[in-house]
């Protein structure tokens, strides 16, 4: 008899961790929302979790953002100051985001 015919148990799937920049929580990377620094230092959200440049995850709760703001945490990760313009569509995001308890 052929051993082809033994069946290999299922793998698990691999899940891709992430690390919150605010709260410091590792949690899946579907969990998270990417921000960018793009090629030409703008800062931006991320939605596709696909742009080019570099990342930085954090948890879609309103005091995480308003912690990596106050904290200037994005600029620390990314290394540049955030301009006006940038720092004014990160607003307008934080301000969807629903009050916690």
């Amino acid at each position: 008899m052929a051993k082809a015919a033994q069946k290999q148990p299922k793998r698990a799937k691999h899940i891709p961790l992430r690390t919150c920049v605010s709260c410091r929580e590792t949690k899946p990377k579907r969990e998270l929302l990417r921000v960018v620094r793009t090629p030409d230092n703008h800062v931006v959200i991320d939605a596709t979790g696909k742009k080019s440049g570099r990342g930085a995850y954090l948890c879609a709760r309103l005091s995480c953002w308003e912690t990596a703001i106050k904290k200037k945490r994005l600029e620390q990760e990314f290394e540049i100051p955030i301009s006006e313009e940038d720092r004014a569509g990160l607003d307008a995001y934080i301000a969807t985001l629903p009050k916690e308890a």
